[in-house]
This record gives structure tokens, C-alpha cells and sequence, in this order.
């Protein structure tokens, strides 16, 4: 798979905006995407230097409403911490 194809989109929440103060930034990716992937996905797509990567999978969960059963969607995030001076502009 292509580089650019393993970060889905850039997270922007309370959380992720107060990590990204500390040069840490939140990404969706890609389920099967490691964290050597992501970590070149990220240098490639944004041109800065991460210095580790941290994963977080949550999964799908079983759901039911009105006698329906059905599953919410599970995802997989990035972590990226880049190196001091790098930024990535979320807006």
C-alpha cells in the first residue's frame, strides 16, 4: 500500500489539540498500518523528522438498540511524536 494511503485523516479533538502543544499529533490510520509504516507515511506526507510512534486499537464493539443488533465500527489511531521545532499545521 502507498505511504499516503496509510494516515486516513489528522484527529482534532480537545485531547489531540492539547498534544499537539507538546509536539505530539493524533492520526487515523489504516488497521493492518505499523508503526514503521506510519512513521514514514507521516515523514513522507508532512516533510518532518517523528521520533516514535504509538498505537492505540479499539475494538469493534457489539451494539443494540430497539431489539437490533448490530456493531460499532472499530479504528486505529497514531501517536506521532515529532522532534522539537517540528510542527504540522492542523488547521
Amino acid at each position: 500500500m502507498a505511504k499516503q494511503d496509510i494516515l486516513k485523516k489528522i484527529v482534532v479533538t480537545e485531547k489531540a489539540s492539547r498534544l499537539n502543544r507538546m509536539g505530539q499529533y493524533v492520526f487515523m490510520v489504516e488497521r493492518h498500518a505499523t508503526k514503521n509504516e506510519v512513521k514514514k507515511a507521516v515523514k513522507f506526507s508532512y516533510n518532518v523528522d517523528p521520533v516514535s510512534v504509538n498505537i492505540v486499537v479499539k475494538p469493534p464493539k457489539r451494539k443494540k438498540l430497539r431489539g437490533l443488533k448490530g456493531t460499532q465500527r472499530g479504528y486505529k489511531k497514531a501517536i506521532v511524536t515529532l522532534k522539537k521545532g517540528h510542527t504540522i499545521d492542523v488547521a
